[in-house]
């Protein structure tokens, strides 16, 4: 943790592109006019929307230029790119040829804390992270810390790393790691990985190697015994200073894990005499769902590496409300259960969501990035009631649903228009028998029929509420 701390003073007067007027790009070109930098904000957008945060970031002495994303400004010392801009851009690619150093948010972020700055508890992961960094600032505030949820998710960490906290529960995507070079977090976890954005990382020893940049020197290093690459990261991390396991399993002497009912510290119990620290029940996890457990644990890890007690590891876990469309129950209609897990939107965190529940109507379908689902079809085969696909990529589930599930029903919706959800929900139904789980996990991105995936799951939850609607007004069905 002691890394060295650069003086804000460095970037005064300095020429500095911020590439992107999004959430953090704005919240950059904001600190960065403030520590006296001569900022210029270049997007490749130029609508309503853009043109307001342009006006207040001008009237704070932000230069900002609309729909031109590609030219470096002329004078450019530093570029300070948002997570989204993928490296081979012509802006980027530019820089990079003029041996101009690219940054992301969280990397200036790290540059501008005070010396007695609020240590990061740095989590990163393809599934997981909102969750675990959540459930850790539940944690965390129940120890009696002042902490808060930054990075990925909440607040932009530029803007909370000069507030007095004590401790920041920080969410690194794989986009904002590859942009940092210098982060030493006090500890860090990597949750799971498993293919992802390869698009824009180009491979997936790319995607890896962004991840393992979140174990900074003199770190705990929390790992994933259950997921080989997460494992083997902590493994070759260097400097860490030491390395703490999450199992499902009963855990084996630096590791947490599961005993009966419990989870269990075996790892940081802070008394050398001490073999295991009781910290909660599973029943305090909510959600409960194998995945869920795992992300609790993983929380729990980062939260001992800072001191947390086993109690404000339970009261945490009791106090913390999961954000929507992450195994979301909707509502029982005619005694199925129906779960909106719209956020799974590629296979790991799918196969996830599928394992929790048997047996399942899968709604599934989107955009698939080009990710191979055929080992996800494979391995939750045997739990299917029946299959409804919509969505641009729905045929290669299909075709895979042909090959390791062939006696499973399945129903093609090609609608994309507003109704298309509720046609989706109605065939569900007709699938389902009592005691099933009618699951929206798509597998895929929602960008082909919807603005975002709060928007696919938002219109999931309407579609349920007017089938449960609909069947209070026909009155009881005999369960099939």
């Amino acid at each position: 943790m002691d890394a060295e701390v650069v003086s804000s003073s460095r970037f005064a007067g300095r020429s500095v592109c911020v590439a992107g007027l999004g959430v953090s790009g704005r919240a950059a070109a904001r600190v960065l006019a403030g520590h006296g930098a001569r900022v210029t904000v270049v997007d490749a957008r130029d609508g309503e929307e853009q043109r307001g945060h342009a006006a207040e970031l001008e009237a704070r002495g932000v230069a900002v230029r609309l729909g031109d994303g590609e030219g470096l400004p002329d004078g450019t010392e530093l570029v300070v790119t948002s997570p989204g801009w993928r490296p081979d851009v012509p802006l980027l690619a530019a820089a990079a040829t003029s041996g101009i150093e690219i940054i992301g948010e969280v990397e200036l972020a790290w540059r501008l804390r005070p010396r007695d700055a609020a240590p990061w508890l740095a989590v990163t992961g393809t599934d997981g992270k909102t969750t675990v960094v959540r459930m850790l600032a539940c944690m965390l505030t129940a120890a009696g810390h002042k902490a808060l949820a930054v990075g990925n998710v909440g607040t932009p960490i530029v803007e909370a790393v000069t507030q007095p906290y004590d401790v920041l529960a920080v969410e690194l995507s794989s986009y904002q790691l590859h942009w940092s070079s210098s982060l030493a977090p006090k500890a860090a976890a990597v949750l799971n990985v498993a293919p992802d954005h390869l698009d824009w990382h180009g491979s997936m020893d790319a995607y890896v190697a962004a991840k393992a940049k979140i174990f900074g020197p003199g770190c705990v290093a929390v790992y994933n015994a259950g997921d080989e690459t997460s494992a083997a990261l902590a493994e070759r991390a260097p400097d860490v200073d030491r390395r703490v396991g999450f199992t499902l399993r009963v855990p084996r002497p630096g590791e947490l894990g599961v005993v009966e009912e419990l989870l269990v510290d075996r790892a940081l119990t802070g008394d050398p005499g001490r073999q295991a620290a009781e910290l909660a029940a599973l029943a305090d996890v909510h959600p409960f769902a194998p995945h869920n457990v795992a992300n609790a644990l993983a929380a729990a890890g980062l939260a001992r590496a800072f001191g947390v007690p086993p109690e404000a590891v339970r009261d945490g876990l009791r106090a913390f409300v999961p954000d929507p469309h992450r195994i979301q129950h909707v509502a029982d209609v005619a005694g199925v259960a129906y779960v909106n897990d719209s956020k799974a939107t590629q296979p790991h965190a799918a196969a996830a969501s599928l394992a929790a529940y048997e047996p399942v109507v899968w709604i599934a379908g989107g955009l698939l990035k080009g990710l191979d689902v055929d080992d996800l079809v494979r391995s939750c085969a045997g739990r299917l009631r029946g299959v409804v696909l919509m969505g641009r990529d729905r045929h290669r589930i299909a075709e895979a649903l042909a090959r390791h599930a062939p006696d499973v029903p399945v129903v093609d919706v090609p609608d994309t228009d507003t109704g298309a959800m509720d046609r989706v929900v109605n065939e569900a139904s007709g699938l389902a028998r009592a005691g099933d789980t009618v699951l929206l996990a798509p597998v895929g991105a929602s960008f082909d029929m919807f603005a975002n995936y709060p928007a696919r799951g938002d219109a999931f939850i309407a579609a349920v509420g007017r089938l449960a609607g609909a069947a209070r007004a026909a009155g009881p069905r005999n369960p099939r």
